[in-house]
């Protein structure tokens, strides 16, 4: 009878052993949490300048969604372009794109577009304080906020919009990161890029595929 259940104790031992090395039991085959690049925010980023820059600017590979609302963006922008505008017409900005870090919450972004009258959009008072890029009408950035302009022009009887996209970045970022200017407006551009295909923008729209290049310096 002893050896019986000695036998027992072994088998019983051996299995919580082996339950012990396989953890809770689901979390042994689970996945990473968060979203890809080309899961967040319909993967406007996931080609490689775009998913690159996302990584560098929140720090990983995986995000979380922070009050996106990508659909209610571009039905705005729809009846923008079919509405009758005044100088009163101010149309409100919607967030098209919220990330924040899987890892850390603290990294997070913003981007939303909205339709905005005719420019130029970058006063005397701040080109000496961004970089100006050679896509869309204008797109220009500092370290922490960035713009991309282009023009939509969607079918009859809509008329043609401007169409603004502003990108908000982590806080505490020296104005001097130059790399991080050009981080972010790569994806303002690439959310442009997306929000043109989506809303079947006619015509060209000047958008730059990839990383925006640099506008040359003023003579």
């Amino acid at each position: 009878m002893r050896s019986v259940l000695t036998g027992i104790g072994a088998a019983v031992a051996m299995a919580a052993l082996l339950t012990g090395c396989g953890g809770d039991g689901g979390d042994a085959t689970a996945g990473p949490e968060g979203l890809t690049a080309a899961e967040a925010c319909g993967g406007f980023a996931e080609d490689a300048p775009a998913s690159t820059a996302l990584k560098a600017v929140l720090g990983g590979e995986r995000y979380e969604d922070n009050l996106s609302k990508p659909e209610k963006a571009l039905d705005r922008l729809r009846e923008d372009a079919a509405a009758k505008w005044a100088d009163s017409y101010r149309p409100q900005p919607v967030t098209y794109c919220g990330l924040q870090s899987a890892e850390e919450v603290s990294r997070n972004l913003k981007i939303e577009v909205n339709a905005v009258g005719k420019g130029p959009y970058l006063g005397p008072e701040l080109a000496e304080k961004v970089t100006s890029y050679t896509s869309g009408l204008e797109a220009f950035t500092s370290s922490t906020l960035g713009h991309v302009y282009f023009t939509c022009r969607l079918k009859a009887p809509a008329h043609e919009i401007v169409v603004e996209t502003t990108i908000w970045g982590p806080a505490g970022v020296p104005d001097t990161d130059t790399e991080q200017r050009t981080r972010l407006i790569t994806l303002a551009n690439a959310a442009a890029r997306d929000v043109s295909a989506k809303l079947g923008c006619q015509g060209e729209d000047g958008l730059a595929a990839g990383v925006p290049a640099r506008a040359a310096a003023a003579s």
